[in-house]
């Protein structure tokens, strides 16, 4: 069973189409749409305002996302931190990055592993964001092939990779 806690009238919903880890913990007001997945160790914690995981979308074990909205197909890389952030359609959040408060991530955006974005940032669509503090370069300004990476690493992948995981998820 899906460690799911009601925090002041507000509680997880669920999809019954979306896959949970049961070892993953949703607090409050946390909505999981058709086809994403929320991989083990997850936190998702929707008590100072909601958490919204869009569809086919990903949040990769030991993330911890706090009042923030991720649209659909994207990918949460693991162990990344979001905070009172908002993630654009068809965006990647590398491993261990840190989308700091008020910050929106436009989309189809990458952001590299272990970058650390400032507060309030506000990245356009079809950015390549990386570093520490957080640089921002147009994905067309870049040798990046996006296409290539958003095909690596596509959200419908996961969705059929946590179908396969029948004993993980609830």
């Amino acid at each position: 069973m899906v460690r799911a806690y009601e925090f002041e009238g507000g509680e997880p919903s669920i999809h019954e189409e979306a896959h949970v880890c049961r070892e993953a913990t949703l607090v409050g007001d946390v909505t999981v749409e058709a086809d994403a997945s929320v991989w083990p160790g997850a936190v998702l914690r929707g008590d100072a305002a909601p958490v919204r995981i869009g569809q086919e979308s990903h949040i990769g074990d030991n993330a911890v996302l706090h009042a923030s909205t991720v649209g659909d197909r994207v990918m949460v890389g693991h162990g990344a931190v979001l905070n009172e952030a908002t993630i654009g359609d068809g965006s990647l959040v590398g491993f261990n990055a840190t989308i700091n408060t008020d910050v929106h991530v436009g989309e189809r955006s990458i952001v590299a592993a272990g970058t650390v974005t400032l507060e309030e940032a506000d990245i356009p669509p079809e950015s390549f964001v990386r570093g520490v503090p957080a640089q921002v370069t147009p994905l067309s300004e870049t040798t990046i092939d996006a296409a290539d990476i958003f095909e690596s690493y596509s959200s419908g992948e996961y969705t059929g990779l946590a179908e396969r995981h029948e004993g993980l998820f609830e």
